[in-house]
């Protein structure tokens, strides 16, 4: 099964319904509708109802849905909504810390996205990863860096949530998942600081990244994209494989198959694929 290419997920309060198709319309290649952060504790199944209205009365829009975390009241009343609606395309489980936990999100029938957002999940990493029902990683940086007793932003802080972004990508390729998705840049209006973290989260391997504007997409987007350079490298790669067998040279490189492979990935990347 071709998996699909996710280079920003926007999340979308379930308590504001009204922004829903707002989201949907951002060009976002998900939508994640939220029951969980963004929603006060005493709106929570209020949250839920306005949830179930939107997809009852929007058939055929295809939204993921943050559940509320496993330890949580509502977290089964959240996964049996997105058990009956075709509508929710995948459970966003946060806080996940186990297989176990994975397992239920999968009873639902949906591909489950588990945000590795505190110690035990990210020690528990590789038997989540390799839970059966996952179809790709999260990464929950602010809340991994509150739970580490982080100062948010030292450069200590951040070498050690590379270690946690290098746990994430390791385990993403051992089991097969699709590519990870990085953590939210919470500066709504620092653009340059955006694509800069994006660009990083590109380079260390990710496929995308969550956000919390609809104005930060676009930007994801455009430092996801390889360089211009890099993706007319990439067509002729793949046309002169078209016609020789095995090895051969091009620029005066050797190309062999792990860079076709990488010239078919840029080319998925930059969307030609």
């Amino acid at each position: 099964m071709t998996q699909a290419v996710i280079r920003s997920a926007l999340f979308v309060p379930a308590t504001r319904p009204e922004r829903i198709p707002k989201a949907l319309a951002s060009g976002a290649d998900r939508v994640i509708v939220d029951l969980e952060d963004a929603v006060e504790e005493s709106l929570k199944d209020q949250a839920r109802e306005h949830l179930e209205r939107f997809l009852h009365g929007h058939p055929g829009v295809q939204v993921l849905v943050r559940v509320n975390a496993p330890e949580h009241r509502a977290h089964a009343a959240d996964l049996a909504l997105c058990q009956r609606y075709v509508e929710v395309c995948g459970v966003v489980l946060p806080k996940a810390e186990s297989p176990a936990q994975v397992l239920l999100a999968a009873a639902t029938g949906k591909p489950v996205l588990p945000i590795i957002e505190s110690a035990r999940g990210l020690a528990t990493l590789p038997a989540i990863a390799g839970t059966a029902g996952v179809e790709r990683l999260a990464f929950g940086s602010l809340d991994l860096g509150l739970d580490l007793n982080l100062r948010s932003g030292s450069p200590g802080a951040e070498r050690l949530l590379d270690q946690a972004r290098y746990a994430v990508l390791l385990h993403t390729r051992v089991a097969g998942l699709a590519p990870a998705l990085d953590g939210v840049f919470p500066g709504i209006h620092d653009t340059a600081g955006l694509c800069l973290a994006a660009q990083t989260a590109r380079d260390m391997g990710f496929g995308g990244a969550l956000c919390i504007h609809p104005g930060q997409v676009a930007v994801i987007h455009a430092a996801l994209r390889p360089s211009d350079e890099a993706l007319d490298w990439a067509r002729r790669v793949l046309r002169a494989a078209h016609h020789t067998d095995g090895a051969f040279a091009l620029d005066g490189e050797m190309v062999d198959a792990p860079v076709i492979a990488r010239a078919r990935s840029l080319l998925a990347q930059g969307g030609d694929a």
